[in-house]
């Protein structure tokens, strides 16, 4: 199964701080490019798990002693190791988003290129696609997704539009979500508006953002004294989570101050963001809004 390259593949491994002997985890396996450099580095000891809740990822289990590949969304990590006996990691490595692989299959329907059924799954188990939140959610919950997770100023209207054309005829392609709203897609933006009313009913279908909070709230207990933690984000909704919980431990609001005015948070950022390099971007078209940022353990 054809994976494009990953994304800030030497950065995001490097800032693992890699020992021969460690444990790490990589929580978004994909094609295997991230784990497959891991690996690299370990020695006979060192241990690594994935997690993929694709099937279509089984297809890339890495045959390698050291290496664990575990079927299950990464909300779900600290249950899923403690059941592989591991308490404490070393590193945890996330690429967040949508793998290249999920966008080029037209009948995932993640892609505004083909024309496939509106799934957007990650999972394929799951309830709820994106035909049953185009087809079923309220005008007021449609326009709300589109707000938050879009950020589409117009969102009311695109809501307003999508309930009145599911009224005359099932809004169930890709193609045909297109068709109904073309009056909000003029030429010259048409795939950057699209893009956005995708990736909010993607983010809806697979809670990408509560996901990500619950993943990150995890990751203080699970790493080892200096552990790292290294995130790849692709749009500003999760990098904010990111940067938010790696500056303050929380998603709103601020930290508490004690007696002496110091706040308490478990994390401490490592170095600078780092954005890939025009000539990554070239080969990569993927990684032109991508964003790494990264943590080690505070104590």
């Amino acid at each position: 199964m054809k994976y494009h390259s990953p994304v800030l593949l030497k950065e995001s491994v490097d800032a693992l701080a890699i020992k021969e002997n460690g444990i790490y985890v990589d929580v978004t396996f994909g094609g295997g490019g991230h784990s497959k450099e891991i690996l690299s580095r370990l020695g006979d000891s060192g241990r690594l798990f994935g997690f993929d809740q694709d099937p279509d990822a089984l297809e890339n289990i890495i045959e390698d002693a050291r290496f664990t590949l575990i079927p299950e969304n990464f909300r779900y990590i600290s249950r899923f190791l403690r059941f592989h006996g591991v308490k404490k990691v070393d590193g945890i490595l996330a690429d967040l988003g949508v793998s290249s692989h999920q966008f080029d299959e037209a009948d995932r329907g993640f892609s505004t290129r083909f024309d496939g059924d509106l799934d957007m799954r990650m999972n394929q188990k799951s309830k709820v696609s994106a035909k049953e939140v185009i087809g079923t959610y309220s005008e007021e919950k449609l326009a709300e997704i589109l707000f938050l997770y879009g950020e589409l100023r117009n969102s009311r209207n695109i809501a307003k539009t999508i309930v009145e054309k599911r009224q005359e005829e099932k809004i169930e392609t890709s193609f045909q979500l297109k068709e109904a709203l073309q009056k909000y897609l003029p030429n010259a933006v048409e795939h950057k508006i699209l893009a956005q009313i995708f990736q909010a009913v993607r983010i809806e279908v697979n809670e990408e953002l509560e996901v990500l909070k619950e993943f990150l709230l995890q990751t203080p207990n699970l790493l080892k004294e200096k552990g790292r933690l290294s995130v790849i984000s692709y749009h500003s909704l999760e990098d904010r989570l990111v940067k938010r919980f790696i500056r303050t431990g929380l998603f709103i609001g601020e930290p508490e101050k004690d007696f002496f005015g110091n706040i308490e948070v478990p994390m401490q950022k490592v170095g600078k963001l780092i954005v890939p390099d025009a000539k990554e971007v070239k080969v990569n078209n993927r990684a032109r809004s991508a964003k790494l940022r990264i943590a080690t353990l505070k104590k």
